[in-house]
This record gives C-alpha cells, structure tokens and sequence, in this order.
C-alpha cells in the first residue's frame, strides 16, 4: 500500500486580509509579525483537528524581519508612551520635571541603590528605557577596598513631577514599561491567547495579572477624590494642535483624544483588589496604539513602591514562568511552540524542537 504523501504547512508571511488580525495587531502594528502570528495560529488549529501541518516550513529571511519588527515595535510603543506622558504632564501641572529613576544592583554584595537623573523629552523618545538606565548606570563609578564594582541594570522608571501645585491635586506621572523581555513567549502567548486560557481555568484565574503586557501611564493624585476627578478629566480631554504640531504628531481625531476601551473602578473598597491596591484602570486607544491608564492615590502608590522589592519582582517573574510551565504541561502544544518560537527568534543554528507527528524546516 503507499504511503500517504506527507501534508506540509508553510509559513507564509503575507499580510493578513481585514479582519485576520492576531491580539498582538492592536499594540504592534506589524505586518511581517503580524503574519507570523497569524499563520502559527492556522497551523495550531490544522494540529489540533488533524487537517495538517505533519512539516512546518519557514523561511529565515521572513522570521528575521518578523523579529526586526518586534524590536521596533517595543522602541515605538515606548516613543509613543513617552509622548503622551508629556503631554498629559502638560496638561495637568503646566511646567514640570522629567526624571530617569534607576535602581541598581552591585553585582558582588547585592546591595541596591537608586540614582535620579535629569533627561530631556528627546532623550526618553530616542531610546528605549532600558538601554537609558543603563547609559545612567554608565556614569557611575564604585568602588570599595578591594577594587572597582560593577552594577547592574534592576530597572528604569521615568517620571514626570509637577513644579507647582495643580487644580487637580496630580503629583506625578510615571510611565511603566511592561514589553515581553523574550519574544518567543510573548509571540506564544498571543497565539494560545494565554491571557483567556488562564481566566478561562479556575485554578490559574488569580494568576491572570501575571500575563499581561502593555505600555501604561500612571497619574498619581491626592485622593480617592482626586482620582476621580482626573479620570472624568482625561475622557473629555483634548489636546491642543499646536502641541501636537511641535512633537511633528498628526492633529487627526486618532491623536486629539484619548480613546477609552475599558474602565475598572478599583477605588471602591468593594471593588479593590485582594492585595489592597487601589485605583482608576482604564485601557485606551492614542495615535494607533493601546496603553493603560491608572490613575492611583498617593497612599495606595506609596505602599505598592514599598512592596516593590527586587525580591518581589523576581518573584514576579518566576510566578509568570510558573503559569506558563502549567499551561505547558496540560498543553503540550502550547511547551513545543514556546521552544520552536525560542529556536527560530534566539538561534535557529541548533536543532529544532521535537513535537509528536511534526517536522520544523527552516528555508533560506
């Protein structure tokens, strides 16, 4: 009898028609990683009802553009985030100042530090805020009696602090960069809609804030009060053109106005999460990208930044892996993707990963 000819899924990394859009469209707008998505997506759902995909074929030239497109995406989301942080700055304090605030670790003793410095709208819009905390880190020099320490990056946080007294009682702004450091688990996450499985599941729903990413401005105000005024406040606001006009944004309705697509009222004690934190959370549309919007009174930000540790951070992290760890070992589908996804962004040179019934290619 002859063999059945063997059933191969290429890759193709055309732009998807309307319509066809993966969840990662929405904040990327990226066609090459776009397609990309969109075309695991169809291989995963052929895997999953047996109509193909035994050979899965992909073009190198493709994934590497796939992966440029990435990489610029997180560069213009943070342009774009550091732009509407300033302008919002000017709209709630007038004048004010703009701040690079990193925290360090010395490699050899632990220790921490924070270091506060003066940056321009030019210099949080030029570069990622990564590689501007580490160009802060550069300048610092440490050493002790046994010679000089090297320090490492923990984290960047640039913030937006009112010169004056305001009407609307804002103390600061800060943007929060919260973009997947590893893109193949980001990429399998949007294809396995992670976020969905994971509220969908009783037992890993309390895990859910765990996998969201999203570039987001959190306005810290006086009071519960504040926080309410300032939200009715941002879903009328409008920005003045010639503000626009002079960081070279268009004056369309896209850029005049924020674009609310969700609003949680967690100041309510009714309302407030089990881990006591509190505040306005609101997911919105500007110039063609999504953020988040918090807008948090002082004593709730205060005791969040004190429970903000870098013990609790790498918890953090850990208990992200941890989530997708289960849904890999109920789903072995999802543990293969993250590794052909790994293979193909991190080094497509060593042999690629093992699924039951698939055979992974990688063309020229």
């Amino acid at each position: 009898m002859p063999e059945a000819p063997q059933r191969t899924t290429t890759v193709e990394f055309e732009v998807p028609s309307p319509g066809v859009d993966s969840p990662l469209w929405m904040v990327s707008r990226a066609p090459q990683l776009n397609a990309l998505v969109v075309a695991l997506q169809q291989h995963r759902r052929a895997l999953d009802t047996g109509t193909g995909g035994e050979r899965l074929s992909f073009s190198r030239t493709e994934v590497a553009q796939a992966r440029a497109e990435f990489g610029d995406m997180i560069r213009r989301g943070e342009r774009d985030l550091h732009l509407l942080a300033s302008l919002l700055a000017e709209r709630f304090f007038g004048t004010f100042q703009r701040k690079s605030v990193v925290i360090g670790e010395i490699e050899r003793t632990r220790e921490r530090f924070t270091l506060t410095v003066d940056v321009t709208e030019a210099e949080v819009t030029g570069s990622t805020d990564i590689d501007l905390g580490n160009r802060v880190l550069a300048r610092l020099a440490i050493a002790d009696q046994r010679g000089w320490l090297r320090a490492g990056l923990i984290s960047n946080v640039v913030e937006y602090e009112a010169d004056t007294p305001n009407d609307f009682q804002v103390y600061r702004l800060l943007t929060r960069i919260k973009a997947e450091e590893e893109i193949w688990n980001k990429v399998a996450d949007e294809i396995f809609e992670l976020d969905r499985l994971v509220l969908k599941d009783k037992q890993l729903r309390h895990l859910g804030r765990y996998v969201k990413d999203v570039f987001g401005v959190k306005i810290v105000v006086g009071t519960a009060q504040d926080a309410e005024r300032v939200q009715a406040e941002l879903e009328t606001l409008r920005f003045d053109e010639a503000r626009l006009l002079a960081r070279g944004l268009p004056t369309d309705a896209a850029n005049r106005a924020l674009q609310f697509l969700e609003v949680k009222n967690y100041l309510e004690h009714e309302s407030r999460k089990r881990s006591g934190w509190s505040a306005m959370k609101s997911v919105v549309g500007w110039a063609g990208r999504t953020f988040e919007v918090q807008v948090q009174p002082l004593s709730n930000f205060l005791h969040e930044r004190e429970r903000l540790t870098r013990e609790s951070h790498a918890s953090f992290k850990s208990t992200r892996e941890r989530v997708r760890d289960e849904i890999a070992a109920r789903m072995p589908l999802f543990g293969f993707y993250r590794a052909l996804l790994r293979w193909l962004f991190v080094d497509p040179t060593e042999a690629p990963p093992i699924h039951e019934g698939v055979e992974v290619v990688l063309t020229d």
